[in-house]
């Protein structure tokens, strides 16, 4: 029997939380303990400008295209037309608030009324 197997349930756990800090800490803290000023090429600092839009889109669109694993097969799905109603809120006037209610002003009467 290995010393890994010989662990406890929560001893893999913490190690793993313990390994995922100390490589967060360097590869957080590469570009802080760097002796002189890190400069970032142009295509890099605009790829970084829409990291945040790019992981929104990767939760959410399987959220709103995917259903236990395998894309929907109708078009009778409430999240659909909530997701329409939340971009064209959102196209007309940005912000959080608005998009949010709009969606929901959609998918709930769809949802919870039509049973889709």
């Amino acid at each position: 029997m290995t010393a890994w197997a010989a662990l406890p349930g929560w001893g893999h756990a913490a190690i793993t939380i313990l390994g995922m800090a100390a490589v967060t800490a360097i590869s957080r803290g590469f570009f802080l303990w760097s002796n002189r000023d890190v400069r970032l090429p142009d295509a890099l600092q605009r790829a970084l400008q829409v990291a945040p839009l790019a992981a929104i889109v990767a939760v959410l669109a399987p959220e709103i295209f995917m259903t236990h694993g395998a894309l929907i097969g109708t078009w009778r799905d409430a999240r659909l037309p909530a997701a329409l109603a939340a971009t064209a809120f959102y196209s007309w006037r940005p912000g959080v608030l608005g998009p949010l209610l709009a969606g929901l002003a959609v998918y709930m009467p769809l949802h919870i009324g039509l049973g889709w």
